[in-house]
């Protein structure tokens, strides 16, 4: 046999060179599947980043504009409130219309924002997390049963803005 000669490959032969064929294919594939998830992974990283820089910017707006709502509300009554100041001879009578009219203005805006009137009936149960007892006085009532409202308390959104200040039936 000549050196340009080759020997016929046994399968024995044959094998090492196709494993060879097979794990340069897998390599092949498993370097595409790489690129793929490296390409999904930064792709799904950008988008959560923009949906954070988002949320934080809608955020930002929320805070910023939220009162919003709320002072387009009080613009009217503080122009009743300028109004009935410009007027110098204004009688008493006339001053407490303007008062009241005023009032049910900010009555109503406070309404229309959702801030209620926290104002619990003589002999309902006093509630720690809505009133703040100021007194305990003796009373012919039931014992912890509020006697008496001192000054309204307020709720936003059913979150106690100011509790109601009241007095408290004693023990007997």
């Amino acid at each position: 046999m000549s050196n340009h000669e080759q020997a016929p490959q046994t399968p024995e032969a044959a094998e090492p060179a196709s494993q060879a064929l097979d794990l340069q294919a897998q390599f092949t594939e498993l370097q595409a599947k790489h690129a793929d998830m490296s390409d999904a992974y930064l792709r799904a990283k950008a988008e959560a980043e923009n949906t954070r820089r988002r949320a934080e910017e809608e955020m930002s707006k929320a805070r910023k504009y939220a009162i919003e709502s709320f002072a387009e509300s009080l613009v009217p009554v503080k122009d009743s409130l300028e109004a009935a100041i410009a007027i110098p001879a204004a009688t008493n009578e006339q001053l407490l219309e303007g008062v009241h009219a005023t009032l049910r203005q900010l009555s109503a805006a406070l309404e229309r924002n959702k801030v209620i009137e926290l104002n619990p009936a003589a002999g309902s149960k006093f509630d720690p997390h809505q009133h703040q007892a100021i007194s305990v006085v003796p009373a012919e009532q039931e014992a912890n049963t509020v006697v008496a409202v001192l000054q309204k308390g307020y709720l936003i959104a059913e979150r106690v803005l100011r509790p109601a200040l009241v007095t408290v039936a004693a023990p007997k």
